[in-house]
């Protein structure tokens, strides 16, 4: 897996600055979670983390390969939106195998790695059913399986759990954290919400206005916030 540093990254749309100067370093194996309000710059930030966006100044390496020319598609990167984006008139196994088809894996191999991945995320008893009669949980399995099925080294969550209900939060919540102590894939988590990004994370980057105010462990944000900004949105003590 991969490390991923972000060194000075700098991102303008117009006159407007979504990110400022933004430098921190994601280990290998680590779960990140950015925090922060809408409209701070988390989501500019993993897409140029993805290679979507590419940045107006600074730059994104992988390892020790800069990353800034290399297109989205070949970046080894997993990415799993807010939408979902499942194909509902496919089959559950076809959903999950669309991407090794593009990539023209062997049939034998797809139906081993699809196996694999449904069973991992426990929905191999729907492999033959058409996605639009499954559950929005389910479906968001789907969109996992469907990128872990590729095995990235990087694995980017754009609040995937955001269209859920706080009980069907509480469930994939726990789905996510056993996945990543199984598969042990860099991940970037990005969301709105403390307490996703509090039990989720070995660290979490909280942003403001666009820029980093505090990159460090749940415990360290919440007893040690670095600012006022902090303190109020974790739900931090009081500061000294």
């Amino acid at each position: 897996m991969a490390t991923i540093t972000l060194d000075k990254l700098t991102k303008r749309f117009g006159k407007q600055t979504a990110v400022k100067d933004l430098t921190l370093k994601i280990d290998e194996n680590e779960f990140v979670a950015l925090l922060g309000p809408s409209g701070c710059g988390k989501t500019t930030t993993m897409n140029m983390i993805s290679g979507i966006l590419k940045p107006d100044m600074g730059k994104v390496y992988f390892d020790e390969r800069e990353m800034n020319d290399v297109p989205a598609g070949k970046r080894g990167v997993g990415f799993v939106f807010q939408n979902y984006a499942v194909f509902t008139h496919m089959t559950v196994y076809n959903n999950i195998a669309c991407g090794l088809k593009v990539r023209k894996f062997p049939a034998s191999d797809i139906d081993t790695e699809v196996i694999k991945a449904a069973k991992l995320l426990r929905i191999d008893h729907v492999l033959n059913t058409n996605a639009e009669r499954l559950s929005i949980n389910d479906m968001q399995k789907v969109a996992l399986a469907r990128t872990l099925v590729t095995k990235p080294e990087i694995l980017l969550l754009d609040e995937p759990l955001s269209n859920l209900d706080a009980a069907l939060r509480n469930i994939m919540r726990a789905e996510l954290k056993r996945l990543h102590l199984e598969l042990g894939q860099t991940t970037v988590y990005v969301t709105h919400d403390q307490v996703e990004a509090m039990s989720l994370a070995d660290r979490i980057a909280v942003m403001n206005f666009a820029v980093l105010q505090q990159f460090d462990t749940p415990y360290e944000v919440y007893r040690r916030p670095k600012n006022l900004f902090v303190a109020n949105f974790i739900g931090s003590p009081t500061m000294n």
